[in-house]
């Protein structure tokens, strides 16, 4: 790592431990507080998590919001039978083209919740633990200069203790050290887990795809600074894998996401326009099949720059 990036690894690497529930909510004093949980036919995890929340955050969390990402089962009710306001991607902001992918329903979260603080936590966390919250609101609450703290874990894979975050390895970790070595301190950078103030979420875009967590990250970097950003070990991370063909797409659109910040930040000059089709191959009792997939990325601007836009 950078000297300067080290600096800030040890400056700004903090535990969930270090924050205590009666520390938290002492802390809070008038700042109000959200937890957002994008949601896409997660109705065996879903629920168990929001009910964790208002059972154990009451006096720290304001608001635990889903927003159901065109559920085909039923995990809105789930939801909502558990505590949680619950919203469809869909009808938020309707004046608005819909667009698809995790970032969409991210970025709609703002327009539909109020804190002064969002905590944005995946929904399909197995043994969810309140601790994957407190422990990202914690350096916010106690260090006014942050503007968005990562979680980072360990990610079990298939029994073993870690083995998890095959694209982190692979596509996301090479990508940031090549490009942008500012962010190479980042243990998780692509985790589901993170936390920011509202005025500065505001104030950058959201890739709409898998690059969301990517683009927020370099985004963030661009806004606020290095300093600004800080990343909390939140212990161990349980949730459903995802098969290799799934992570194909997911990297091509990671990829795509860094491609399209290299090109904003004048770090490249493109001579094509890459291609948004990921052709994959399966091996069938006749032989190899092939399957061509869209990996296009969108993005949303800045919410404050949307007409309508009240959080």
């Amino acid at each position: 790592m950078l000297p300067e990036v080290e600096s800030w690894w040890r400056r700004r690497t903090f535990s969930a431990s270090d924050w205590p529930l009666g520390r938290l909510i002492e802390a809070k004093g008038g700042t109000s507080i959200s937890v957002v949980l994008p949601a896409r036919d997660e109705r065996e995890t879903v629920g168990e998590i929001v009910g964790v929340l208002l059972r154990e955050l009451p006096d720290l969390v304001d608001e635990v919001v889903v927003i159901d990402s065109r559920s085909t089962d039923d995990t809105a009710v789930v939801a909502a039978r558990a505590g949680a306001a619950v919203h469809a991607q869909d009808e938020i902001l309707p004046a608005l083209k819909p667009l698809d992918g995790k970032g969409e329903a991210l970025w709609k979260s703002l327009a539909v919740t109020s804190g002064d603080l969002v905590a944005f936590v995946d929904s399909d966390i197995r043994n969810f633990q309140s601790s994957l919250v407190t422990g990202l609101l914690g350096p916010l609450l106690a260090h006014p200069g942050l503007a968005y703290v990562k979680g980072c874990y360990d990610r079990p894979l298939r029994g073993a203790p870690t083995g998890g975050g095959r694209v982190t390895e692979l596509v996301a970790r090479p990508l940031l050290n090549l490009h942008w070595p500012e962010l190479a301190g980042f243990m998780q950078p692509l985790a589901g887990e993170y936390a920011g103030r509202r005025s500065a979420l505001e104030r950058v875009p959201f890739i709409t795809g898998y690059g969301v967590e990517l683009g927020l990250l370099i985004d963030l970097l661009s806004l606020a600074g290095l300093d600004a950003l800080a990343q909390v070990d939140l212990g161990a991370r349980e949730h459903s894998h995802q098969s290799t063909e799934a992570l194909g797409a997911m990297a091509s659109q990671i990829m795509l996401a860094a491609w399209s910040r290299l090109e904003r930040e004048s770090k490249i000059q493109a001579a094509h326009e890459p291609s948004t089709r990921l052709t994959q191959f399966r091996r069938t009792r006749t032989g190899h099949h092939t399957a061509d997939r869209d990996v296009t990325i969108s993005e949303r601007p800045p919410i404050l720059t949307v007409d309508g836009y009240r959080p």
